[in-house]
């Protein structure tokens, strides 16, 4: 089955558990920021395990659930739980959410992340709004045959992250006292985390923060049609010459804490729009 017909198949499954959505906004929530859900009226909960051609996501923390629901007047889906390339998955499969999503009616895609820090005025627990990316040994997910009911061919890549949802996200910020930095997000592939050196390379390319997951997802939201906006919560500082021993606990940890900040700033944002 080709890929259209695989999001057809997904979308006629979902309908069929929910019947109508008025969702213009998707949302993607990453490592440790699963608890925006709790500020959702929750609507419809559907396993991964209930949509033909969703994988399963094996990465704790990782819920692996489409919700649908309403939060700050506006009806949203969200993908609680996401697929990466060190899973052993494929470019398309862990894009295809985005693709359904785009299927289902969204508009605007707004995805968070679990980063570490590049940018030594950052610190642990540290708000990023993404301004820009850089793929670094990221397959791109539009490799081969291009299917024209989807996206073009070449898409344009000068404004991947919308410079309007960034300026909500900034104001949103600011009335909540939030201080919230600014940056170029690097994605890699792990799951070994970075050496030394490694950081000081990306560092000296022009990243503030380095994760493996977000850039495929975004390339095939701008190759959907979507309008963009990322976060990136600072779990950890990558400074090479004072690196210490970083654990999935230690990252889940420091997301936990900072969570209440990004709930705050999405909620802001939602209630802007």
């Amino acid at each position: 089955m080709k890929l259209y017909e695989q999001i057809q198949e997904s979308k006629k499954v979902i309908l069929s558990k929910v019947g109508q959505i008025n969702a213009k906004i998707g949302i993607i929530l990453g490592t440790g920021l699963g608890a925006l859900v709790n500020d959702v009226k929750i609507k419809y909960e559907i396993s991964y395990k209930e949509i033909p051609n969703f994988v399963k996501p094996t990465v704790e923390s990782h819920e692996g659930k489409l919700i649908i629901g309403e939060i700050e007047g506006k009806e949203v889906i969200i993908l609680q739980g996401r697929f990466h390339l060190y899973e052993g998955y494929s470019t398309n499969e862990i894009t295809f959410p985005v693709r359904v999503l785009k299927a289902l009616g969204i508009d605007i895609l707004i995805v968070s992340n679990a980063a570490g820090g590049l940018n030594p005025q950052f610190e642990r627990g540290d708000l990023m709004v993404i301004e820009d990316h850089i793929g670094f040994f990221m397959p791109n997910p539009l490799i081969g045959p291009n299917d024209d009911r989807l996206g073009v061919r070449f898409p344009d890549m000068s404004e991947v992250y919308d410079k309007e949802l960034i300026k909500l996200a900034i104001e949103a910020a600011l009335e909540e006292n939030i201080y919230i930095k600014k940056g170029v997000y690097v994605g890699v592939t792990g799951p070994s985390l970075e050496t030394r050196a490694e950081y000081r390379m990306l560092r000296m390319v022009g990243a503030d923060a380095v994760g493996m997951s977000t850039i495929p997802e975004v390339i095939v939201a701008i190759h959907s049609g979507l309008r963009v906006l990322a976060f990136s919560v600072i779990t950890d500082m990558g400074l090479p010459d004072a690196l210490e021993p970083l654990t999935l606990e230690m990252v889940i940890e420091a997301a936990n804490k900072a969570e209440p900040k990004l709930v705050k700033v999405i909620k802001g944002v939602l209630r802007r729009l």
